[in-house]
Order: C-alpha cells, then structure tokens, then sequence
C-alpha cells in the first residue's frame, strides 16, 4: 500500500525528447485535473451547511449539535493536512490525491443515511481527513510542474477550485435539497466526486523528474537565486523541518488562521444567516451566496495575476488591498441597507476579497517562502493552523448562535450580533498579521 503511493524514482533527463512539447501537455492536464476534481470535491466538505436548516426544522439535530458536528471535519482536516502535506512530498500526488476523492465519497454517501449524533460526528470526522489529501496533492503538483514567477497566476487558477465549489454548493445541492430532501445534500456530492476521482486519477502524472524531465526551475531558467556552490543537499525531510525556523511561517499561519474563521463561518453559517436575519428563501440565499463565490473565482484569478505582474510577485501588497475589500464586504453584508441589492453587494465584495486572502495566506504565500522541493510540508504548516480556527470557528459560532436564540411556542428568534463581531473581528486580525510580512524574503 505504502508502495503504491510512493513517488516514482527520478531517472536521468531524456535530452532526445521534445521537453517543451512534453512539458506544455503535461502542464495543462494537471492544472485542468487539480482545477476541475478539487472543485468538485469540495461540495462534499460544504454539504453540510446546505442542509442545517431541514435539521434543525425536523429536530434530528440542535445548532449546538451542528457546530460539533462541523468541528469534526475541521479538527481532522487541520491534522490531516498537517500530516498529508509531509506525506504528499513523498508521494505519487496523483495517486495520493485520487484516493482521497474516492474515501472522502463515501463519507458523504454514509452521511445521507445517518441520523444518529456521534455516529455522524464519526463520519464526517473521517470526510475531514479524507478531504486532507486533497490541498497537499495538488499544490505539490502546482510547484512540482510550475516555476516561481508564474506560480502566482496558475495558483490563482487552481484556488478558483475552492469558489467553483462552494458555487456548485449553493447552486446544485441547495436544487437537491429543495427538490429531494436533505438526504440528497450527501448523496449528490458523493456520487459526483467519485466520478471526479477517475477523471483525475488518469489525467494526472508524477514529477517531472521520475518522467526524464528536468525540474521546472531548470526549464523556466526561473530561479529566485542561484545555488550556493558546495552547499550540502538536505534530505526531504531535513528540509521539511527547517521551514520551522522560518518566523514568516508562524505569523502566515495565525493570519491564515484568522482569515478561515470568517471564510467558514459565512460558508457554514451563511444560509442560515440569510434565512433568519433578513428573511431570504433557500433559493434566494442559495443565489445570494452563489454570486459570492462567483467573485470568488474573479478575486484568486485577480490576485495572482496582480502579484505576479503588478507587485513583481510579492504577495503583501496585495493582501493588504484584498483584505480591506473583504473587510468592507462584510460591513455592506451585515449592516448596509434593506434590500436583495445590498446584500448582493456586501456577498459579492467579500466573495472577491476572502478569495484572494486564501489563494495567499492558504498556500501560495508559503510556497513563496519555503523551498520548492517541501511545498507539502509547507501548506501543511499552514493547514494545520488554518483549520483549527474553522474549527474553533464552527463550535464558537454555534455556541454563540445557540445561546442568543430564543423559542417562542414553535417560533425560533435569532440574534446573530455577537458572532457577526467574532467574524469581522477575526478579519481585522487576519489582515493585520498578513501586512506585517511585507518585506518576506523569497526560496527557490
């Protein structure tokens, strides 16, 4: 088993093939393979937020209950990405990736059966790490096969992944739902990434030095400096542990932390919100929603391009104006004035905002900052930190939903102040600790 995962060895440089030719083909069909599967994939760890109203409607379980249940996901995944993102650097992604869409699967099939408390914390505990070889897998593929100056704009094109299926969340499985009852808010997930799985599974391929290629670095000539002459080699794993000396990797991670409290609580929470406070339908929130993740796509396409091209490929800058962009969105969601429009407005700023937050403090910013060869590691470091806070997210936001709800005979009123301040709160914070790592110094 541990040998069918293992990364293929890599074989001297075939000079007597096309290079480019190869390269180019490879290229598209990984960014295409990581890009389309991870989105799909991502229905099955969002599903859940779709269906917490028909749950609690239908008394099979309570706010508090939800929140535990999706701490479950966030708890497992934070270690799992930890763990996974050391494991994918020694891996064969494509394989290691596959997997995990598959297992991840028949988690959400399992959860459409099961109403029974801590059964269904297990399952959903175990979606949380299935879902974990999903991010390492793909950004391993990401610097394996893409150089540094251009990373930004092909990280920008993969992170559309997470937008693309949170659309698909709000937009299809809201459909099912409506139409099919909750149990199909598992079921259709499911049974689409598993669909995904072999797609992604034969579209894929190893590094490029187990296919007699060079490194990308080599082909691009892109290299943020030359290597020191009679500098010793570290093994992987020397080299996975010296990311941990770097400061910037620490600070990166409680921003990125901060940031994936707000991005989870409005994926989590967000329906519900809308329902609630300003009296939408599931259709309408659906839409309201969709068209954030919509801007999504838009804000991680943005912000790579405007790294790379405008700030030379120095990403603070950047955090800096996309994270005042989401900060205003939030203000315009929560408090601007009555009416589809505004809300419209406030969804669609933080969907463009948020997105490029997370292409950064999410994975591409560590990447910047680590060497190529340990990207795994280095998204796990980050990983791990940014899912504890959606975990500690989702059981604060329910607790503090919980408590400020009141039942009147079978009437449910909601006061959602105080966590729309936890949320905000944790934006401020995210955005302040990313603008600190202005001047961060860059590794091949």
């Amino acid at each position: 088993m541990l040998k069918f995962f293992a990364a293929g060895p890599e074989v001297p440089v075939d000079t007597g093939s096309d290079i480019d030719g190869r390269f180019r083909h490879y290229r598209m069909r990984i960014i295409a393979a990581i890009t389309l599967a991870y989105a799909i994939s991502y229905m099955c760890r969002l599903a859940i937020n779709i269906v917490k109203k028909p749950l609690i409607d239908q008394g099979i379980f309570t706010p508090l209950e939800l929140g535990m249940i999706g701490s479950a996901l966030f708890y497992t995944y934070a270690a799992g990405k930890l763990v996974n993102g050391f494991v994918a650097d020694h891996s064969n992604v494509k394989r290691l990736f596959a997997a995990g869409l598959v297992l991840s699967a028949l988690c959400n099939i399992a959860m459409g059966f099961s109403t029974v408390f801590w059964v269904t914390v297990m399952i959903w505990g175990l979606n949380g790490w299935f879902q974990s070889y999903g991010a390492p897998s793909c950004v391993v593929a990401l610097a394996s096969w893409f150089s540094n100056r251009e990373r930004g704009r092909y990280y920008g094109i993969w992170s559309t992944a997470h937008s693309i299926g949170e659309g698909l969340t709000f937009a299809l499985v809201t459909a099912l739902v409506a139409a099919g009852g909750w149990h199909w808010g598992f079921w259709g997930p499911g049974i689409a990434t598993l669909i995904a799985a072999v797609a992604a599974f034969y579209a894929m391929v190893d590094r490029p030095r187990t296919l007699g290629l060079p490194t990308v670095a080599d082909w691009r000539n892109d290299h943020y400096a030359a290597p020191a002459e009679g500098a010793p080699e570290r093994g992987v794993f020397a080299t996975q542990l010296s990311i941990l000396a770097i400061p910037a990797v620490w600070v990166l991670a409680l921003a990125s932390a901060a940031n994936y409290v707000t991005r989870y609580a409005i994926n989590s929470w967000g329906i519900l919100y809308l329902q609630e406070a300003r009296g939408f339908s599931l259709g309408e929130a659906g839409v309201m929603l969709t068209a954030s993740t919509l801007a999504g796509v838009a804000g991680a396409l943005a912000f790579g391009f405007i790294s790379d091209k405008f700030f030379g490929a120095r990403r603070p800058p950047a955090n800096l104006l996309f994270g005042v962009v989401e900060i205003i969105g939030l203000l315009i969601f929560f408090y601007g004035p009555e009416g589809h429009g505004w809300v419209l407005l406030g969804a669609v700023l933080f969907g463009l905002g948020m997105t490029g937050l997370v292409t950064s403090l999410g994975g591409l910013f560590a990447i910047d900052i680590c060497p190529k060869r340990v990207a795994g590691a280095a998204l796990g470091m980050v990983g791990v930190f940014s899912y504890l806070g959606a975990a500690v997210q989702e059981q604060v936001s329910g607790a503090l939903i919980d408590a400020n709800m009141h039942v009147t005979g079978s009437t449910r009123i909601y006061d959602f102040e105080p966590v729309i301040w936890f949320w905000i709160g944790c934006s401020i914070v995210a955005t302040l600790l990313a603008t600190t790592l202005w001047n961060t110094k860059l590794r091949d």
